[in-house]
């Protein structure tokens, strides 16, 4: 059994000795514990500090494509050297190294394929109480999803089986933590949670560079995932309400027009034309974004595939 532990990275120079330094070497349930960097466009000497301190395994980018492109492309590589389990975990040394063995617990005795740290929110000091807000509505919105039962979906402190690497896909460029449980709800992967505790900060965070901006992509990411995973009850809730506004206004033109010819009412004529014909060609989007999504369920299947003969691949050439 190999166990990679993966650290996406984009000029973490300073950073990532201490998180490095609490990482295992060993661990029980595991012939080999190696760890992987992303370097994802650093400037600085991320590249060479890792090697300095032991990491055997690089992945660069030229040029900086986001924590979730990171993200995946770490998980390709480790398929590709081999890793029956992945640990993810953040350079800016967030997580406590020391929790890895009940992070990876759960995947070891066969009761889950990834297991989510589940960070104490609520005693987290430098979380703003706008930050905590939007932890809890982000997990919220996974919870109703993806069916699973996440506390803190937003965590990058992470264990994966082998096959749920193999099962995952991002589209979302700004973060993975939400999408790749949603995934896994919908996939039927056994996902759980464990509680996890967290060291002091280091450094500000990078996605929060500030709460509008914040605020603005994590709305952004959660519309997005309703759109993806759920585009049929999306389109049809707004094509539904359209076509109900619009009906209710024709039923009050009808009732004055009835009443005295409708005089003074046309306005309600005309939007309630508008929001009839928008919503009836919105709930016909509906079944057509349902149709794309079983079109992309299939490309995933077929993605998956050939991602596990190229593993096999790998695995034997060695």
């Amino acid at each position: 059994m190999k166990l990679i532990i993966q650290i996406p990275c984009y000029n973490e120079e300073d950073s990532l000795p201490a998180a490095l330094r609490g990482l295992p070497a060993e661990l029980d349930g595991f012939d080999e514990v190696e760890w992987l960097v992303i370097d994802d466009g650093s400037t600085d000497r991320t590249v060479e500090t890792a090697k300095a301190n032991g990491v055997r395994h690089v992945v660069s980018f030229t040029k900086n494509q986001g924590l979730a492109r990171a993200f995946m492309a770490g998980l390709d590589a480790c398929l590709r050297l081999g890793a029956d389990v992945i640990v993810n975990t953040d350079a800016d040394n967030q997580y406590c190294a020391s929790d890895i063995p009940l992070l990876v617990a759960p995947i070891l005795a066969g009761r889950a394929e990834i297991v989510v740290g589940a960070r104490p929110i609520a005693e987290i000091r430098h979380f703003s109480p706008m930050k905590r807000l939007l932890q809890k509505l982000g997990s919220w919105v996974v919870r109703l999803t993806s069916r699973t039962d996440i506390p803190d979906a937003p965590s990058g402190f992470r264990a994966l089986s082998r096959e749920a690497a193999l099962r995952l896909n991002v589209f979302n460029d700004y973060t993975y933590t939400l999408e790749t449980i949603i995934q896994a709800g919908q996939k039927n992967m056994a996902i759980v949670s464990v509680p996890v505790r967290v060291n002091e900060e280091v450094r500000p965070s990078r996605l929060v560079k500030s709460i509008p901006s914040y605020l603005k992509k994590s709305m952004l990411t959660i519309a997005r995932i309703f759109v993806v995973y759920k585009p049929f009850r999306f389109f049809m809730t707004i094509g539904s309400l359209l076509f109900a506004s619009g009906l209710v206004i024709g039923l009050r033109f009808l009732y004055f027009y009835f009443r005295n010819g409708g005089e003074g009412h046309v306005q309600s004529l005309i939007l309630a034309s508008i929001l009839l014909g928008i919503g009836f060609q919105t709930m016909l989007v509906a079944f057509l974004a349902d149709l794309l999504a079983v079109n992309r369920r299939l490309m995933e299947d077929i993605q998956y595939r050939v991602r596990t003969m190229e593993s096999t691949k790998d695995d034997s050439a060695k």
